[in-house]
């Protein structure tokens, strides 16, 4: 089921410029300017060590993932919940992932993974932050890291869909609009 969504999309160009033009009222593409972002991060706004001293646990696998437990955070976090049959098939061909374990319950709280060519492209998937632990700087971890590593494999066009309520969160990071008009399209087969 697609939801509502925005196409990011990182787009290498020096003359950029920030544009908020919606293709409709769902649905916009955000291209990001690759020299915006860093290609190495020395440091991160929430370092390794701030997550470990606060009870939480960085992976970058799937190893000790529980399916059943990462479901829970889609659901908490409003997407359907789906078949962790699925949820298996896609994690299989997922190029990038990473996500937040709280040691206390040994439960992911934080989440985003990545596929794509390898080369050139690439889109996140999946940026989820479990509600209960919104706002203490998880989903920035996780997105400064994943971009730190596509980008670190000389992938300069990245793309990821977003709730229309979670665009603040994303510019920050680097993600701008329609840079020169670009936009992204999604397909979308309607059921009549």
């Amino acid at each position: 089921m697609l939801r509502s969504n925005i196409t990011f999309t990182l787009v290498p160009s020096s003359s950029v410029r920030l544009s908020l033009t919606k293709a409709n009222s769902r649905s916009v593409a955000f291209p990001i300017v690759s020299s915006q972002l860093q290609t190495s991060t020395t440091s991160y706004t929430v370092s390794d060590r701030a997550l470990e001293s606060r009870g939480f646990a960085l992976h970058r696998t799937t190893q000790g993932l529980n399916l059943d437990h990462l479901n829970s955070v889609f659901v908490a976090v409003g997407f359907p919940r789906r078949d962790p049959y699925k949820i298996q098939v896609a994690l299989q061909h997922t190029d990038s992932l990473i996500w937040v374990e709280y040691v206390k319950t040994q439960r992911p709280v934080a989440f985003a993974r990545a596929t794509g060519d390898g080369v050139f492209n690439a889109i996140i998937w999946d940026v989820v932050v479990d509600p209960t632990f919104q706002g203490i700087g998880l989903g920035k971890a996780v997105m400064e890291r994943m971009l730190e590593e596509l980008l670190e494999k000389g992938i300069t066009n990245i793309a990821l869909y977003s709730e229309p309520r979670v665009l603040g969160f994303y510019r920050p990071l680097g993600f701008v609009a329609d840079p020169d008009g670009i936009r992204g399209m999604v397909y979308s087969r309607k059921n009549y």
